[in-house]
């Protein structure tokens, strides 16, 4: 009697699935780029208007986030001014200066008294002859207080504000920060105009990767249809396509990003010069490495989702019946 001979084992076949799976999607990937660069005048103009509809939200944002730092930095002037009564001197005010040391609100309280504010306002009004035929000094101590960053926001200055106008020392209160304030609010709206221009430009996106997925697809109409004769699947002819579309989305995140970039680095030295003026420092700050990741992944989202509603199109269009 004839013995059978052993049944194979089905592991190694099973094994192999993922393997060619993935194979297909390298050269699918590799496939498709090579594609892309056969084309480059194509590309280059697809990837190009890509990068610019990227680039504008991603500047408005970089313009935004710098003014905000500029911002902060401007909250380390003082945010109130304490204006005694004349009648206060300089050693009371003092007094006075270090009780408000003591309260936990304030990081600083520096004291200008009346003789070092009647110099500097000689100084810097540019009325030194009027102000010598003065014979008493018109000018209170003030104190110039530093709120601590829990307490730099509106309600906790007005809160300051209200409590330091009871002192019996105090004349008036003046609070330095109602222009940032405003200007904070400004910066809020505009971070909100970004937002709604990056989706505007984000739907622009996909009309362009979408259209340019098309004019592929009807390039590309015979070879797809000897696919479907032969019993292609549907995810089988989708993924070329969606390759193209995350490439067009990579590239053109990658020239938003050389674009913005270009033009910090342009206004570097304007911008230099212009805080020099007023002795200061500001360097500017470009696309970190989280907003290029994010502008990357963006717009790999945004070009595999306009070339899946192509794709997808086409084939609900060749479906019968």
């Amino acid at each position: 009697m004839a013995r059978r001979p052993p049944r194979r084992s089905r592991a190694p076949d099973l094994l192999q699935l993922p393997q060619a799976w993935l194979s297909h999607h390298v050269q699918s990937a590799v496939a498709t780029l090579g594609r892309l660069l056969g084309a480059p005048l194509a590309t280059v103009m697809t990837v190009a208007v890509i990068g610019i509809a990227l680039a504008l939200p991603a500047a408005l944002y970089v313009l935004t986030e710098n003014l905000r730092n500029l911002v902060g930095s401007w909250d380390q002037a003082a945010a109130i001014s304490l204006f005694l009564h004349r009648d206060i001197s300089d050693e009371e005010a003092a007094v006075v200066a270090g009780r408000l040391r003591e309260w936990p609100e304030f990081q600083r309280v520096q004291l200008i008294g009346a003789e070092q504010a009647l110099a500097e306002f000689r100084e810097q009004a540019g009325f030194a002859e009027a102000l010598a035929q003065l014979t008493t000094n018109p000018l209170p101590a003030v104190l110039a207080l530093f709120p601590q960053p829990a307490y730099a926001v509106p309600a906790e200055i007005l809160n300051l504000q209200e409590r330091l106008g009871q002192l019996s020392e105090v004349d008036f209160v003046r609070v330095d920060t109602q222009w940032l304030l405003r200007f904070q609010a400004i910066l809020d709206l505009s971070q909100t105009l970004v937002l709604l221009l990056a989706g505007l430009l984000a739907s622009g996106v996909l009309l362009i990767v979408g259209n340019t997925i098309r004019l592929e697809i009807q390039n590309r109409s015979g070879e797809i249809e000897i696919m479907e004769l032969v019993g292609a699947t549907a995810s089988f002819i989708r993924r070329p396509f969606l390759y193209a579309g995350a490439w067009y989305g990579l590239l053109g995140g990658l020239s938003a990003w050389f674009l913005v970039t270009l033009a910090v680095l342009g206004l570097q030295g304007p911008v230099a010069r212009l805080a020099s003026l007023y002795r200061s420092e500001f360097p500017l700050a470009g696309l970190g490495p989280l907003e290029l990741l994010t502008i990357l992944g963006g717009s790999m989202l945004l070009g595999l989702v306009g070339s899946w509603i192509a794709v997808n199109r086409h084939l609900r269009g060749v479906e019968p019946g």
